[in-house]
């Protein structure tokens, strides 16, 4: 079941139910523009923008979340390499008009997007589900 999150309210709870993102870890991204070409020529609109993430953990509920961006406006993905870890300490989340905004380090504002030297997205909307089937290092978002 999908939850969304609309107001700050929902932000809130889903950030204390996912411990802020504390000790947890991306795991995949799939992002689907919605563009794409076929026999008979090209659809070339970004009609769908969505990015879809999987982050695991240890949560209040679950040790597996699948988020779901959507009406993707930008990411800045910078990761770390095999020399550093990964792992998410504390992450921030706002609702801001008509955005919300997802960094993977904690206490940043929406000014901090552009600058930020890690992971951070901006979408029109977010989504969230419990995904404790994705537990382990399965690759989920490939093709068949």
């Amino acid at each position: 079941m999908w939850n969304e999150i609309n107001n700050d309210r929902d932000l809130n709870y889903f950030m204390d139910i996912h411990y802020a993102f504390h000790d947890s870890c991306i795991k995949e991204m799939k992002y689907i523009s919605g563009a794409y070409a076929n026999e008979k020529g090209m659809y070339p609109v970004n009609d769908l923008r969505n990015l879809k993430m999987i982050v695991q953990g240890k949560f209040k509920q679950s040790d597996v979340i699948e988020l779901e961006f959507i009406g993707l406006k930008a990411l800045r993905l910078y990761p770390n390499d095999e020399t550093y870890t990964c792992e998410i300490l504390d992450a921030t989340m706002i609702l801001k008009e008509d955005c919300i905004y997802w960094f993977d380090y904690g206490g940043l504002t929406e000014d901090h997007f552009e600058t930020y030297q890690g992971t951070a997205i901006c979408a029109a909307k977010l989504r969230w589900r419990v995904a404790d089937e994705y537990l382990g290092p399965k690759e989920i978002y490939r093709s068949i």
